[in-house]
């Protein structure tokens, strides 16, 4: 069955057509045919929460191994062909979702079916390209994660915050499970995740609907659905019922201050009134955090309250780094006490006001774009089965009430709910254990 539906965005009609391919692979098109521009855009569901626990990193991994080419694509040529036709793309891994883009003149809408399928139906997952793209994971593990100052903080916030979720691992993974796994285990991993009924496949731009219908039934019809059954995690976090708190030695200048209260998915009502919080607490210099401890006490050099939007329920992260000569102590008292601010008193009408226009103003620039339209109908798709969020999602946020705001910060923003983090250069960590040494005596 054919959906055609139309959303509103900025005043500007946004129209989608949706429909599933014989063998389960849902088809997204929009179709804007005022730039001659097109974003072709394959996502699967498959993320770090998908692997198994011996096997980490394997969504990420595969990531870059399907760039090493195909049965009749040559090893480091899928990049030429994008830079040959003049365009670009790239891809991206969560805990939930692995997501490859193209971005191409509307005249090669073909060259950029013709390489997606080519990735979907004959992916070479060969030992050479397994051997190449682990010394690239490790790489990017070493720039990303070890050597970057705070680097570690979401692994050291995630392995502490769930028990039983596979979310208590990044989806960098563990390169130690890399090194160990066997061709045979890459390959499962492929033909278990990469098959037309885990794949959404969402073209925006410059085309004919009717034109690229029949394209896309030429390159994708006849790739058969697999024969496996795909992993979805089930288990469910336990409720935490006090706080964790450590300590983390980095190579770093400044302490920082990380907490992270449990919080539930996305897509749910008190998910759409803890954005909005995040939006009060530090959305622009003149949010309540960073006017209170940047501007006004100096404790803080930034300080920002991210919501870890995911699949299952994640995380509302508030970090914080101190100003120089900074305490810790003194910024999480800080951060502290502007929650429970916002846990006794409604905000202002002008806040509410406020942070319902910024609210808005993000909302359609991340709809802004052919590339951001792709990508947005794919995920409302796979993550809220509902493509036409895109025409109606801002009004789940424009719904939430100040009562609201209050509420959700109650419910989930407690001592109890939450892991806290002070990650300290690594010159003070004799200081710090001589003082665990003096308490214990």
């Amino acid at each position: 069955m054919i959906a055609t539906n139309q959303a509103m965005s900025q005043n500007r009609k946004i129209e989608y057509t949706e429909y599933d391919l014989a063998n389960g692979m849902h088809v997204i098109l929009h179709q804007d045919n005022t730039t001659p521009i097109v974003s072709v855009s394959v996502l699967y569901h498959v993320g770090s929460k998908n692997e198994d626990p011996k096997r980490t990193g394997f969504a990420h991994f595969f990531e870059h191994l399907l760039f090493e080419g195909s049965e009749n694509i040559g090893r480091g040529e899928f990049f030429n062909y994008i830079n040959k036709a003049g365009g670009t793309n790239n891809a991206n891994t969560s805990h939930d979702r692995t997501y490859y883009y193209e971005v191409l003149p509307s005249n090669q809408l073909e060259l950029g079916l013709w390489l997606e399928s080519e990735r979907l139906l004959h992916a070479k997952i060969e030992q050479i390209g397994v051997d190449t793209q682990r010394e690239v994971v490790k790489e990017e593990k070493r720039q990303r994660v070890d050597n970057q100052p705070y680097g570690s903080a979401l692994e050291e916030i995630t392995k502490r915050a769930y028990k039983l979720h596979p979310y208590k691992w990044t989806p960098i993974g563990s390169l130690d499970h890399l090194n160990e796994a066997t061709l045979d285990e890459f390959i499962d991993f492929y033909k278990t995740f990469y098959v037309p009924e885990n794949a959404t496949l969402s073209i925006a731009g410059d085309l004919d609907i009717n034109q690229t219908k029949k394209l896309i039934e030429q390159y994708f019809g006849k790739i058969p659905r697999g024969n496996k059954e795909i992993p979805r995690p089930t288990v469910v976090e336990p409720e935490q019922k006090e706080e964790i708190r450590d300590v983390v030695f980095d190579n770093i200048q400044l302490p920082a201050v990380i907490q992270a209260y449990h919080m539930p998915k996305q897509g749910s009502e008190d998910y759409y009134a803890l954005q909005m919080l995040s939006t009060l607490l530090s959305g622009g210099q003149s949010s309540r955090l960073s006017k209170k401890l940047v501007d006004q006490e100096q404790k803080a050099l930034q300080v920002a309250a991210i919501p870890l939007a995911l699949e299952d329920p994640g995380l509302y992260i508030i970090f914080g780094l101190t100003n120089i000569g900074g305490n810790p102590d003194d910024l999480e008292s800080g951060i502290d006490s502007e929650i429970e601010r916002v846990k006794k008193e409604l905000i202002t009408d002008k806040e509410f006001q406020k942070i319902r226009n910024q609210r808005e103003n993000a909302f359609v620039s991340s709809n802004g774009t052919i590339r951001g339209i792709a990508e947005s109908l794919a995920n409302y798709h796979v993550y809220y089965g509902n493509a036409n969020l895109i025409n109606n999602e801002l009004d789940r946020y424009l719904a939430v009430t100040k009562e609201d705001i209050k509420r959700v910060a109650n419910k989930y923003l407690s001592t109890n709910n939450r892991v806290v983090l002070h990650y300290l250069p690594e010159s003070a960590k004799q200081s710090v254990d001589n003082q665990k040494l003096q308490n214990k005596q």
